[in-house]
């Protein structure tokens, strides 16, 4: 602030991550954003709760304070899916798991209330809050929560990725009108205006109405179709305006553009390393958004049902910029999104007139008026590896293989490149489960597909002389999941994949996905049926370590 001659501070943005400046931390991101609009930004990262020497030590902001609970959900990033404390965080410095609270987002709006009693709007944004920002099932306290901005006496929410929203929010203080018909806001009133969902009060004593909730709520996700909703809380409405469009190519690329120093905050530095910037560091997003709606991902309400992709040229900087960093060895880490090749297409209809409400992109097929073309991403990728300085580029975030064999032109090249060329001895895919009725509650392809991409794989690592294999993420005790399905599961891994997984997961129920409505409500949502929820931790164990553990599940003689 001194060098900057700055004798104050527009905005304050206080997050649960350390700072890390990079364009995969969402915190950096909007603080690049606001300061590229001339406001006068700066962050408090993992403040002390316990005193008021880190959360005063910037002063009050004249606009607005920015909350977040950082790049994961605080409860998912301190308890496991047995409710275990976790005893690693790897986005706190030395990777001990002792500096984020709790609910983080509620924990930081009320130490700014605490030591600043009538100050300036409290804003809340990040995943955590974007995901409860209305009524929701709370796995860890096992009950129905209300809208986080409640809990947190905040007075404004801006969900999803707030690229644009937050610059109209902060002009809107800074001219002094109200900001409540943004996009992408979300806040509370005296009065109900828009489409009203079952209250807080309804959803907390009927699952029924739980669920019509939450289908109205998912259905009013897509920034062209959506409208104004609102929930009764007691005697005041949250109201949640329209999502924000979708960014385009060309502010993505503005976005990307910034300098980043694309390391930790010196701050931190003397505490210790942290984890997650040995993934970033070197990686470059190219999207965001996913039209795969895994019915256990809260990507859709996020960041959106739409892939917005940034141009190759803001790409190509991107990677000319990481080549040269005085640590960088020639290895270009992640070149994707949330999945890597959804790169570079998207339905035409779905961006002309919005997403459909009768059907879905990928499932239980893909959707013939998608047409993926892989040939951007191949392209991008075979350019990048042109420039000087890079060795390799890696593909690292997942792929689905259903959209590869839908591209009838590109999709055999594209699979061939990057199983010789762009994989690290082994590739990660997330096929989830392998029987039919699981993989149908979760949202996910057949198993045909599965098959088919693994004797590609094998079929094109061999012809390449690479001794390649492919690793499996798996999910257990998945709403609808017995034992039988898990011990199934683990048969065909050995008969089909010719492996016994070590990458398995017991399910958690994060909030605003259809799993953990499926899960709190014990009723398929789709044919509104009783389902099977298996909720004992031992149980859940037992389905993870049927897969994991060799032998298990055999008759001891």
């Amino acid at each position: 602030m001194s060098a900057r001659n700055w004798k104050g501070l527009d905005v304050i943005l206080v997050t649960g991550d350390a700072y890390i400046d990079s364009p995969f931390m969402g915190v950096a991101v909007i603080g690049k954003v606001l300061l590229d609009q001339g406001y006068r930004v700066g962050i408090i990262a993992q403040p002390d709760l316990a005193s008021d020497k880190d959360i005063t030590r910037l002063g009050e902001p004249d606009l607005f304070w920015g909350i977040t609970g950082g790049c994961v959900d605080s409860m998912v990033a301190n308890y496991t899916a047995l409710k275990k404390k976790r005893r690693s965080d790897d986005y706190t410095p030395g990777g001990i798991n002792n500096q984020r609270p709790d609910r983080a987002v509620i924990a930081y709006s009320n130490l700014v209330r605490q030591y600043f009693k009538q100050t300036r709007p409290i804003v809340l944004g990040g995943i955590e809050a974007s995901l409860r920002r209305i009524a929701h099932y709370d796995f860890w306290s096992d009950s129905i929560r209300r809208s986080i901005l409640f809990d947190a006496r905040a007075d404004y929410l801006l969900y999803g990725m707030a690229h644009g929203s937050i610059i109209q929010f902060a002009s809107a203080l800074k001219e002094k009108r109200s900001p409540a018909s943004l996009t992408g806001v979300a806040w509370i009133s005296k009065e109900k205006t828009g489409l009203e969902l079952p209250s807080y009060e309804a959803v907390k004593a009927s699952k029924d109405d739980y669920i019509k909730a939450f289908q109205i709520f998912y259905d009013n996700n897509d920034a062209l179709t959506a409208e104004t909703l609102c929930q009764k809380h007691q005697d005041r409405y949250l109201v949640i305006n329209p999502p924000e469009p979708c960014s385009t190519a060309e502010e993505l690329d503005h976005i990307h553009s910034f300098e980043y120093e694309r390391d930790l905050h010196p701050f931190h530095k003397a505490s210790g390393t942290v984890r997650a910037l040995d993934t970033i560091r070197f990686s470059i997003p190219t999207h965001y958004g996913c039209y795969g709606e895994c019915h256990f991902c809260a990507i859709t309400v996020h960041q959106g049902r739409t892939v917005c992709s940034r141009s190759e040229a803001s790409i190509m900087e991107e990677a000319k910029t990481i080549s040269r960093l005085a640590d960088f060895k020639g290895y270009i880490l992640d070149l994707g999104g949330p999945t890597a090749n959804m790169y570079g297409f998207e339905c035409r209809k779905k961006l002309e007139k919005g997403a459909c409400k009768d059907k879905r992109c990928l499932f239980p097929s893909p959707c013939k008026t998608l047409a993926p073309d892989h040939s951007r991403h191949m392209r991008l990728i075979q350019k990048i590896e042109k420039l000087p300085g890079i060795k390799k580029v890696f593909i690292s975030s997942g792929i689905r293989y259903d959209l590869i064999f839908s591209d009838t032109k590109n999709g055999g090249a594209y699979l061939e490149k990057i199983v010789t060329g762009n994989v690290s001895g082994q590739m990660k895919i997330a096929p989830e489960h392998t029987v039919p009725n699981v993989l149908s509650l979760m949202g996910k392809q057949p198993v045909e597909h599965l098959l088919r991409f693994k004797q590609q794989f094998d079929a094109l690592s061999k012809k390449a002389g690479k001794p390649q294999f492919l690793t499996y993420y798996l999910i257990a005790a998945h709403p609808g999941c017995r034992m039988k399905d898990m011990q199934d599961l683990k048969r065909f891994c050995i008969e089909n994949l010719k492996t016994i997984p070590e990458q398995v997961q017991i399910f958690t129920p994060t909030p605003s996905t259809w799993s953990t409505l499926m899960y709190y409500t014990e009723i398929d949502p789709f044919s509104m049926k009783p389902l099977f929820v298996e909720k004992d931790p031992k149980e859940k164990e037992k389905q993870k370590q049927t897969v994991t553990k060799k032998g298990a599940g055999k008759k001891k003689r």
